[in-house]
This record gives C-alpha cells, sequence and structure tokens, in this order.
C-alpha cells in the first residue's frame, strides 16, 4: 500500500510538472555554438554572458530559452562536427557562433577557418535557423599580415552571405587588465555584462 501511496504521488508531481516543462521545451531556442569564451572558462558559468543573455530575454518577455553548446578548447573544425546533432536536437531560432579564437591563437590557416565557419553557417541556414556571427581579435604573434587575415574574416563572411556581425565581442574589455584574467585571453565575471552589451544591440533584432 504505501508504496502504492509512492507511486500515486509521483504520477501526481509529473503531471503538475509536465506542462511547465512542455511550455519550455516548446520556447524557441538560442544556440550558442562557442569555445572558452562563452563557456565561462575560469569563473561561474552563472555568471558569463550566456547566462546573463538568458536573463535579459526572461526579463524582456522574449519567451526564448538559449542553449549553451560551447567547449572550452574548441576549434571551427569542432564546431562544423557537431553542429548538425545540435541543430537536430534543439532547433534553434537563432544560432550565435562565437568561434575562431583557438584557430587564431594555434596559428592554423586562416582559409581553412574561413572554410569552416561559412560551413556553420551554411548548416544553420539550412535548418531555418538565422546566424549572428561574432568577431574575434588575436594577439600579434603571428604577425600583421596573419592577424589582419584573421580578423578580416568575419566581416567578409557577414558581407557575402549577409549575416549579422558583432564585429568585436571583447570590444572594450580585452585591452583593460582589470577586465581580463591572468592569462590575458579569458575575461573576468566583471566583463560578462560588457560582452552581452557589445552582442545584444545585433542579436535584438533577429529576435
Amino acid at each position: 500500500m504505501r508504496r502504492t501511496r509512492k507511486l500515486v504521488g509521483l504520477l501526481v508531481l509529473l503531471a503538475s510538472l509536465y506542462p511547465t516543462l512542455g511550455t519550455a521545451m516548446a520556447r524557441p531556442v538560442v544556440l550558442v555554438l562557442g569555445d572558452s569564451l562563452s563557456a565561462g572558462y575560469g569563473i561561474d558559468p552563472r555568471e558569463g554572458w550566456v547566462a546573463l543573455l538568458q536573463q535579459r530575454l526572461q526579463q524582456r518577455g522574449g519567451g526564448y530559452r538559449v542553449v549553451n553548446a560551447s567547449i572550452s578548447g574548441d576549434t571551427t573544425r569542432g564546431g562544423v562536427a557537431r553542429l548538425p546533432a545540435a541543430l537536430s536536437v534543439h532547433d534553434p531560432a537563432v544560432v550565435i557562433v562565437e568561434l575562431g579564437g583557438n584557430d587564431g591563437l594555434r596559428g592554423l590557416d586562416v582559409g581553412r577557418m574561413r572554410a569552416n565557419i561559412s560551413r556553420i553557417i551554411a548548416l544553420s541556414r539550412e535548418s531555418g535557423a538565422q546566424v549572428l556571427l561574432l568577431g574575434m581579435r588575436i594577439p600579434p604573434n603571428y604577425g600583421k599580415r596573419y592577424t589582419d587575415a584573421f580578423h578580416g574574416t568575419y566581416g567578409d563572411l557577414a558581407r557575402k552571405q549577409g549575416v549579422a556581425l558583432v564585429p568585436f565581442m571583447l570590444d572594450g574589455v580585452a585591452l583593460d587588465p582589470g577586465l581580463m584574467q591572468g592569462d590575458g585571453v579569458h575575461p573576468r565575471a566583471a566583463a560578462q555584462p560588457r560582452i552581452l552589451d557589445n552582442i545584444w544591440p545585433h542579436l535584438e533584432p533577429l529576435l
């Protein structure tokens, strides 16, 4: 009898939760495909710009659900490999592409990076999603020619493929030691609201 009561209680609980869960899952998705800058490396992920984006959307009643598909250390090649599964599972309305930084820091071929980002854009659009591309800059370790070609890739792809672009997601952050972690690569928690403010004006029209 006790087991029966427990089972009935569990079924009642699930029944009460199901509408809420169903509503949450039905909300359109903003998918963030990124690396450590979006995964929240070195900080509490709940303080990262992706989590702050979810909070802002909730506050403004936008009805969107943010899915963070970001992995620290990922490259554009990795993004291409794992994007199809993410699109299939989440069916996003918007895909935010935050990749390329690790390609640049490793001195990988810019032409290959361009091809990978182009493929990510194409796959996202084929699934019916709009795309927001987050531009990145890297230190001049590999020389001006490489760094210029690297950063120029984002603007060039955005113009040619007609996607929204944030010219530099770390604008106002990257050169401020107080906002960067000791490695000089990853922003502190205090920088995350500024990063979101850099992204928001370009994302809002897509929502």
